[in-house]
């Protein structure tokens, strides 16, 4: 199974962006070890691993502790080794969704540009949907972004970042 991995950091200066390797990672925690080594000094840190077209896993740090982590989908756990490491050990369930808040499929009135996604009902997101609420992306909106029909991994990381503000960043790692 093929992945991007692309570390996010914030620093006094702004956010930079550098590809993560995880091959050979025994755990998460090697994986959050490996993020702080990046900018040991970062009030933020996001990594973003997108893998085969069909799965994003987001990783947050603040201030290099307290790790937070979403998964689009749990059925990547299953499937390579790697989402194993990621995503295995998290609940079922998503959380970050007040009771207010449910995940409900979009009434479609036709070609209205402005429609909510609907949520595929195959996915299975876990983890903390609101890991990145206090940076612009409710969690609604981030589980809407994984869920939309024709919406790939990058497309989803492209949006997020295009709100942080580091999205050049990001797309020049690509390219690489």
């Amino acid at each position: 199974m093929s992945y991007f991995a692309a570390a996010v950091v914030r620093e006094k200066g702004g956010w930079t962006a550098a590809e993560l390797n995880l091959r050979g990672a025994a755990d998460v925690d090697e994986v959050a070890e490996r993020l702080r080594d990046i900018a040991p000094d970062a009030d933020l840190s996001l990594l973003f691993v997108e893998a085969d077209d069909t799965y994003l896993v987001i990783l947050r740090l603040d201030e290099g502790e307290d790790l937070r982590v979403f998964g689009s989908d749990s059925a990547y756990a299953e499937e390579s080794r790697l989402g194993s490491l990621l995503v295995g050990d998290l609940k079922t369930s998503v959380t970050g969704l007040d009771d207010t808040e449910e995940v409900r499929p979009a009434v479609t009135s036709g070609g209205d540009d402005n429609e909510q996604p609907a949520v595929d009902p195959e996915a299975d997101p876990v983890g903390e949907a609101d890991l990145l609420t206090d940076l612009g992306i409710p969690a609604q909106r981030l589980l809407g972004l994984c869920a939309h029909e024709g919406m790939m991994p990058a497309d989803v990381t492209a949006e997020i970042c295009q709100v942080l503000g580091c999205v050049d960043d990001v797309e020049e790692l690509r390219e690489v």
